[in-house]
């Protein structure tokens, strides 16, 4: 007979909560980017998105939008494409380990574990690559997540 484990401790509750938030967020936010870089399939990527920054009345000299719309500049579709898959894939990740970690499964405790701390190194190899203090606090929070489901 085996025994599924299950979260049980009340306090422990509401850290996974907070983790199935996270995730659950991110796993929206990841379908929104997909969709977004799909929406741009046979279309001049830097345009679009020029123009979306005029809608929302962004500024178009703000050093941040003029490097992301010069990056657009060498997005074709084939690169559309494997970022769209790449989103839909960690969003289908985020979506599991979240529905997982709600349903208080030991076993999504152990995946969130796992891709958690694979991301890790990425995330490091990034910080030394181009520091941010946003990239300081993701790898903070994961792992953060990492040594309370541990």
């Amino acid at each position: 007979m085996s025994r599924k484990r299950t979260i049980k401790r009340p306090a422990a509750r509401k850290g996974i909560w907070l983790i199935v938030a996270l995730k659950f967020f991110k796993c929206l936010l990841l379908i929104t980017m997909g969709i977004g870089a799909l929406s741009l399939l046979h279309e001049d990527a830097a345009a679009q998105v020029t123009e979306w920054i005029g809608r929302l009345g962004v500024d178009p000299q703000n050093h941040f939008i003029h490097k992301l719309i010069s990056r657009l500049w060498n997005v074709d579709d084939k690169k559309l494409e494997a970022i769209s898959a790449g989103t839909f894939f960690y969003a289908a990740l985020m979506l599991t380990e979240g529905v997982g970690l709600a349903l208080r499964k030991r076993w999504a405790e152990y995946f969130t574990i796992i891709v958690t701390s694979s991301f890790v190194p990425l995330e490091v190899y990034e910080l030394i690559r181009h520091f941010s203090a946003m990239k300081i606090f993701v790898i903070v929070v994961n792992l953060a997540i990492v040594v309370y489901l541990a």
